[in-house]
């Protein structure tokens, strides 16, 4: 059993954790499949993507149930959102861009992000062959989807080259920017490197990637795990756990891809194919696992107010709430 050592050095949660573990485990040996498991639903901003691969591990590898909790998922439909999904009740947490929370909390939502799916940003502005630079975009079309956070992508790429943003051709494509960049429609796209980059090279299509993160904006999460604040009290003990599943989930996804391929092409009806190359291609961004960085949160903070995605840096410390601090004062 565990020794007072042990369990001195662990925290009260944890601990509480642990011995209830221990109970459940005893009591289902005696009572068949009677389990004590907790149901925590969580909402996906999207159709399952290589971005959910630690989320559908967790629920392939029976983490979840480890960690006495029933894990639900939520797709969300085109008609709703996740954000949606949590403030209408109907997820306890929910995968959110990091550019929506900060809006949506101008919007005066008291929600707060406890985790990291994504380490990394996936926008990028990716261009057809010949142009070499970001600065080569002055006087060329740049299709974007119309969003706040595409003109902020397109403005710092441009202009940490030297390059001046206002003299590129700006046009509306929605979120058709594959065939738009492959008829000629457009010399560029802001987009997503993991998802519209992979297709593009799938389909033999030769291209420049020049990822925000490498030209004027700073390493931040694009995908948070956020909640309701009120849930860090009602819920505080199972979201931990639920994390600590996720994280080890995650690393789960990694270490079996062949198993993680065929979970999200199933749960999704893509090919494998494609699965496997978007897999591979944000792979790196999925690690640390779940992990928040507050100095790269805070440089979010400042990019986004600079750029005008959010009228003014948000407080990190009142948006951004990991499992250490539960439970919320």
């Amino acid at each position: 059993m565990y020794g007072p050592a042990l369990l001195a050095s662990l925290g009260f949660g944890a601990v509480r954790r642990m011995l209830l573990l221990v109970l459940a485990s005893a009591a289902l040996a005696g009572c068949g499949d009677d389990s004590p498991n907790e149901k925590v639903t969580l909402a996906l901003d999207f159709q399952p993507n290589a971005a959910h691969a630690g989320i559908y591990a967790t629920l392939r590898e029976g983490l979840d149930r480890r960690a006495m909790l029933d894990l639900e998922v939520r797709v969300p439909s085109s008609s709703t959102d996740s954000i949606k999904l949590l403030t209408a009740g109907r997820a306890d947490l929910a995968v959110v861009d990091i550019h929506d929370l900060g809006l949506a909390r101008e919007r005066g939502q008291d929600l707060v992000a406890v985790g990291a799916l994504v380490q990394r940003p996936l926008a990028a502005v990716i261009a057809a062959s010949g142009i070499d630079r970001p600065r080569d975009l002055e006087g060329r079309r740049v299709g974007v989807t119309g969003l706040p956070s595409d003109d902020a992508v397109l403005r710092a790429v441009v202009e940490s080259d030297g390059g001046d943003s206002n003299r590129v051709d700006r046009v509306t494509i929605g979120f058709s920017a594959v065939p738009s960049l492959i008829t000629g429609r457009v010399d560029a796209v802001v987009s997503f490197w993991n998802v519209e980059g992979v297709a593009l090279r799938r389909r033999g299509v030769r291209t420049r990637e020049f990822r925000v993160d490498e030209y004027g904006a700073p390493r931040y999460p694009e995908l948070v795990l956020v909640t309701q604040r009120r849930n860090l009290t009602r819920i505080g003990e199972e979201l931990a756990g639920l994390l600590d599943a996720l994280n080890e989930g995650t690393r789960a996804a990694l270490a079996d891809r062949r198993g993680t391929v065929a979970d999200l092409a199933e749960a999704s009806g893509a090919d494998e194919a494609l699965v496997r190359a978007q897999l591979e291609a944000i792979a790196p961004a999925l690690l640390p696992p779940i992990r928040l960085d507050r100095s790269a949160i805070r440089a979010w903070a400042r990019f986004d107010a600079r750029f005008g995605i959010l009228e003014r840096p948000p407080d990190v410390d009142g948006l951004f709430y990991p499992p250490r601090r539960w439970p919320a004062p």
